[in-house]
């Protein structure tokens, strides 16, 4: 079944973000001088702005896109940083349809990431599958732990379920969170969201190296939370990541907290983020272009009615915005945002509607 065919009945229980908040162009600032909300509004070479009307001539926005978030984050580590990954089993468990196994690899000279890498016994014996990333929410007693339903809070176990369902899951450790403690100012970091965007990078090109891998099929990723956001980094520099699924992670700079950026500041995010913490509409990216960014690319957004950590009507607001480079891409039934009557979570039912996109896309003829 074609993905499109599949939303049109399964999204109608949860809220549309077509049409959610309109009319707010007059009251948004702009974005490094650009429209948030017509996303196809580019600047030109002598300055000018134009509104563009082919895919090929959104590349100057991109370009700008990428480097506003990289003034925030740091740059991404040049190629010479992909050391031999080295990768080491440390222990191994079979969980019944699968085993699991925690290894470490090194992403790149002197740090090494503890990561869950899930493997369906079918694959094992001689039947490759594809491969998701599953990134985990702020957890800073187990971290990756809980992804593999190895405790922590409910409906966070989405590394387990797709290996149920029989994807290879790896799930590597977030920096600085539980006992994940690389020394960015050693490694040359500025921001522990770059680290981690190289540590997903780096567990890519470890699943492209395993036989039971089928590489072929192009890789997923899925986060909760921070997870969420952290899916959508590293898909935006990362183009073998074909489905992008993204919970409670994101919405508008401008209305995160009211405009309180204090959290984002954080030395496992975006220190850099200080700078703006009285004018969130100065900082040079937003949600709404990383998300166009991900275009024509599959993606999947979980945005609660009663999330209290990301506004739903914002994501919706974001989501239309990128919806419009989804379009130029003739890829607009790529794009699906539902909107639970749920709280910060990750509930049973939206979480296996994505997992049935993931399938999907990946396991498309």
């Amino acid at each position: 079944m074609h993905p499109a065919s599949f939303a049109v009945s399964v999204l109608i229980p949860f809220a549309s973000c077509v049409g959610i908040v309109t009319g707010q162009e007059a009251v948004l600032p702009p974005l490094r001088g650009l429209s948030r909300m017509n996303l196809l509004e580019v600047r030109q070479p002598d300055g000018k702005l134009a509104v563009v009307q082919e895919a090929s001539q959104w590349s100057p926005r991109a370009q700008e896109a990428v480097a506003g978030f990289l003034a925030l984050t740091g740059p991404l580590p040049s190629a010479e940083r992909r050391c031999d990954l080295k990768p080491e089993l440390i222990e191994e468990t079979d969980c019944g349809s699968y085993i699991r196994r925690l290894i470490d690899y090194a992403a790149e000279p002197d740090s090494r990431v503890p990561s869950y890498l899930c493997i369906p016994k079918a694959a094992l014996a001689g039947a490759p599958a594809p491969a998701v990333l599953c990134l985990h929410p702020t957890e800073n007693q187990i971290g990756h732990k809980v992804v593999v339903g190895l405790g922590g809070k409910p409906n966070r176990q989405y590394a387990a379920e797709l290996a149920e369902r029989g994807f290879i899951t790896l799930s590597p450790a977030y920096p600085l969170l539980a006992q994940y403690q690389p020394d960015l100012t050693a490694l040359g970091y500025q921001s522990g969201t770059m680290k981690a965007i190289w540590d997903n990078i780096r567990g890519l090109d470890y699943l492209e190296t395993q036989p039971f891998v089928d590489a072929n099929a192009g890789f997923g990723v899925i986060g909760h939370s921070l997870g969420g956001h952290n899916a959508v980094f590293t898909a935006v520099h990362d183009l073998r990541l074909k489905i992008i699924v993204s919970s409670c992670g994101l919405d508008s700079l401008l209305d995160y907290k009211e405009g309180n950026l204090t959290g984002w500041t954080q030395t496992r995010y975006m220190p850099r983020m200080a700078a703006y913490l009285n004018a969130p509409a100065q900082v040079p990216f937003d949600f709404d272009e990383l998300l166009a960014l991900l275009a024509p690319r599959h993606l999947f957004i979980n945005a609660p009615l009663h999330d209290s950590n990301f506004s739903h009507t914002s994501v919706a607001r974001i989501g239309q915005a990128a919806r419009s480079v989804y379009q130029l891409h003739r890829a607009e039934k790529h794009l699906h945002i539902v909107h639970p009557d749920s709280g910060h979570d990750f509930p049973e039912e939206v979480r296996l509607l994505a997992y049935d996109w993931i399938e999907q896309v990946l396991k498309r003829p």
